[in-house]
């Protein structure tokens, strides 16, 4: 054997004692026992899929920098988050005079992990005379070994100037949109240590957009070996109330997350449909909107794929004109054999796009950088620009009917005749489309049946998506029903327009592919 390759068994082995002794450190009985019911007092067993992650951490050669564990509510993410946090503090894996952290989106959650932790060392006489806690300050010192803890959380005064070894991200799923300032915070705040450790512990976040699955899916495509994920989530085509799926996403069940209760929770969603979002996201562990939206991620995504070239076929479209400063949202659809296919474009004003990246809480300036949308050089999308792209688009495009929001048509009007469009083809092609039930409901039920039939196929446009996702029906039934700007969680102008195009569009128009190929 190579001197090199003696030197790398010998790193794997050390890095293997160290999950070893953290796992040996967590059962030991006058160490740490389980702080709450219904096992409370009784030594801590790990479960092997616990273990697991703990060596996926601490056996990686690579020295882990960002480890992430995704699975379901009540699967004790909190409790490992506290276990490990000891023994960074005063276990095996504990640094002289190094500061811990644990971080939350609010006080509530920070103070789960370090309730829990005291709750622990409360029960253990070792860690009693070793540990000094400071209940108001949410702090644990080890004077002994000069290690210290504090729980932070997203509306903490400030988390910089902090010198963190190891911090623990609770439920960072929480957090809504790309960006955390105290994630950032603590983050950049590890640059001076040596092998720095951040661990993530959460149920999955709503959308693709938000920071968490950044994360989640950054780890899973392996582009860092020091960043690793174990993620428990269940498959969006399985039977979302079957034990097998639901076993999945939540690997204690049965174990310390109770059947009964889990079941009850199914049952629940099978029965009352409007809890189902919910239910997939926190049991289920998917990405998953819970204030129930005009359609959920995991539909919208199965109508995702490749979209054919519109040129030469009949078009439909939609002109949400927004405020001139705001997001504009202009999307065609056309259709081939069955299947509506949709291409989207967007506008923003490049000035102050990631103050408005920052408001909305979604990646404007990365999307602009990608391609996704247009970032408008000035303060404004102007409604000259959009008249003359519009012009270019029925140059290029058999466009058959633009349908707009009535209020903006008397500021574009002008422009689109100043772009070359006579009154005539204006009067023919340009159709007003109202915001209320009237013009809403039939366009939002033909939206509907597309998006369930999968016969819309869309290019998988973060914009778009996220303006679906977003998306809110409000409206006394079925038949009266409009996309709420108000109840939104966030922008919806790509489905508004979207949904326009449908609004113009004949749906019983139908082009054979066969025909355009010949």
């Amino acid at each position: 054997m190579s001197r090199g390759s003696r030197r790398v068994r010998a790193k794997i082995n050390e890095d293997r004692s160290r999950s070893n002794a953290i796992i040996a450190f967590i059962e030991e009985p006058e160490l740490c026992r389980i702080p709450e019911p219904p096992n409370v007092g009784q030594p801590f067993v790990l479960q092997d899929w616990q273990k697991d992650f703990i060596r996926l951490v601490y056996d990686n050669p690579h020295r882990t920098r960002r480890a992430i564990l995704s699975v379901g509510r009540k699967n004790a993410k909190t409790t490992l988050s506290a276990l490990l946090l000891l023994a960074h503090l005063c276990g095996p894996e504990h640094r002289p005079n190094s500061q811990l952290y644990s971080a939350a989106q609010s006080r509530e959650q920070a103070a789960l992990i370090f309730r829990l932790a005291v709750k622990i060392i409360r029960m253990s006489e070792r860690f009693r005379g070793t540990i000094r806690v400071k209940e108001t300050a949410k702090e644990l010192h080890c004077e002994f070994l000069g290690t210290s803890y504090r729980a932070l959380s997203a509306d903490h005064s400030t988390a910089f100037g902090l010198n963190p070894a190891f911090v623990v991200h609770d439920e960072l799923g929480q957090c809504r949109g790309p960006r955390s300032a105290l994630y950032d915070a603590l983050e950049t705040a590890t640059g001076a240590q040596k092998d720095p450790l951040s661990i993530i512990i959460s149920t999955q976040a709503a959308t693709d957009a938000d920071l968490l699955s950044i994360l989640i899916d950054d780890a899973l495509a392996g582009h860092d070996p020091q960043v690793i994920c174990k993620l428990f989530t269940a498959p969006p085509d399985r039977d979302p109330f079957a034990v097998r799926t639901i076993k999945q996403a939540n690997p204690a069940f049965g174990v310390f997350l109770q059947e009964k209760e889990v079941l009850a929770m199914a049952d629940n969603a099978r029965r009352m449909p409007a809890s189902e979002a919910g239910y997939r996201n926190l049991i289920l562990n998917q990405r998953v909107e819970a204030s129930n939206p005009f359609v959920s991620v995991l539909t919208w995504k199965a109508c995702g794929g490749e979209v054919a070239d519109l040129h030469g076929i009949p078009i439909y479209a939609g002109l949400d004109l927004s405020s001139v400063s705001d997001l504009t949202a202009f999307v065609m659809i056309g259709k081939i054999g069955k299947v509506w296919h949709v291409k989207p474009m967007f506008w923003l004003p490049a000035d102050g796009l990631a103050e408005k990246s920052q408001r909305d809480r979604v990646p404007y300036d990365l999307w602009a950088k990608q391609g996704h949308l247009d970032a408008i050089s000035g303060a404004t999308v102007s409604y000259e620009y959009v008249a003359g792209l519009l012009r270019k688009l029925f140059e290029d495009y058999s466009i058959q009917k633009v349908a707009f929001d009535r209020w903006g048509m008397p500021f574009l009007k002008p422009w689109l005749l100043r772009a070359g469009f006579s009154e005539q083809v204006f009067d023919e092609k340009f159709v007003q489309f109202g915001q209320g039930t009237q013009s809403m409901s039939p366009a939002l039920r033909d939206l509907e049946q597309a998006i369930r039939e999968k016969e819309l196929r869309h290019d998988n446009n973060p914009v778009l998506g996220m303006c679906a996702t977003c998306a809110v029906v409000e409206g006394k039934d079925y038949a009266n029903r409009k996309l709420s700007k108000n109840r939104s969680s966030g922008r919806i102008d790509g489905m508004v327009a979207l949904a326009m195009a449908f609004g113009a569009a004949p749906f019983s128009t139908h082009v054979d592919i066969d025909s355009l190929i010949a």
